[in-house]
């Protein structure tokens, strides 16, 4: 069963790209971010004519997630538990059977933060609280459970190019790397560190300067795994080439392959 993630920048300008990746990658599950769109204006029938099924969570012109299945998706949540008052929208849960029972999704866009202060960074934080115990309820139903998207997070130094560039930047504040690790130490396997410590490993090139030519890049797009889904993790990846097509996001997909 391969899930994967993808923060796609807008699924207007990029549903062209999308489809592309979504026939030559095939993932059973794919969890969508910045779609930037309302529910009711979302493309839904090109990704069912591929055989996915879809779920949204969006708002007009900002955020908004979307998760695309191959099978149904039962127990769909929308939003993030914890501040009922809290309109952004962020996040979408669902559960997907499989031949060796159901996998859970948790699909992600954590806050950016930016600019250090203002009211975005102490969002951020509060964002990052309430993700981090709604995960420790779901890790105490001991069933596989996936926590995917872009997380606005460099955990280390080695996850930036030019890590010096990122420090008055919320997604490399001591804070915001603290409340990943928090949220880590729960008990998840962060899937890509799980099958590889290489340098230079990114899921994200910014459009200016020249990043992408030059691989000035982050790893902000991660994939935490339960200790149930940790233990059916076959392999793992980040399909950078997609930054080289036509119109890309900033980000790329990142992938994992379970044995479920």
């Amino acid at each position: 069963m391969k899930i994967a993630t993808w923060n796609i920048n807008g699924v207007k300008a990029r549903i062209d790209t999308v489809l592309a990746w979504l026939q030559e990658a095939r993932p059973d599950v794919a969890c969508l971010q910045e779609i930037k769109s309302v529910d009711e204006a979302f493309p839904c029938q090109p990704f069912e004519d591929l055989g996915y099924n879809v779920a949204t969570h969006g708002q007009k012109g900002f955020n908004g997630v979307a998760l695309l299945s191959k099978r149904p998706l039962e127990d769909v949540r929308r939003g993030l538990p914890g501040d009922d008052g809290d309109e952004q929208a962020r996040y979408i849960e669902a559960c997907v059977s499989t031949d060796r029972g159901a996998v859970r999704v948790g699909c992600l866009y954590l806050p950016n933060g930016n600019p250090l202060g203002t009211d975005k960074f102490p969002y951020k934080l509060a964002w990052m609280d309430r993700l981090r115990r709604h995960a420790a309820l779901r890790l105490a139903e001991e069933q596989p459970f996936l926590l995917l998207g872009d997380y606005n997070v460099i955990p280390e130094p080695k996850d930036a190019r030019n890590p010096q560039d990122w420090l008055g930047d919320a997604l490399f504040q001591p804070e915001s790397r603290q409340h990943f690790r928090a949220l880590v130490n729960l008990g998840f396997t962060e899937a890509v560190r799980a099958c590889t410590d290489a340098a230079d490993t990114y899921t994200f090139w910014d459009y200016q300067a020249g990043a992408w030519q030059k691989n000035n890049g982050i790893r902000i797009d991660h994939v935490l795994l339960s200790p149930q889904a940790g233990d059916l993790l076959a392999s793992c990846g980040i399909d950078k080439h997609v930054r080289a097509w036509e119109k890309p996001s900033d980000h790329v997909p990142v992938w994992v392959e379970l044995a479920a």
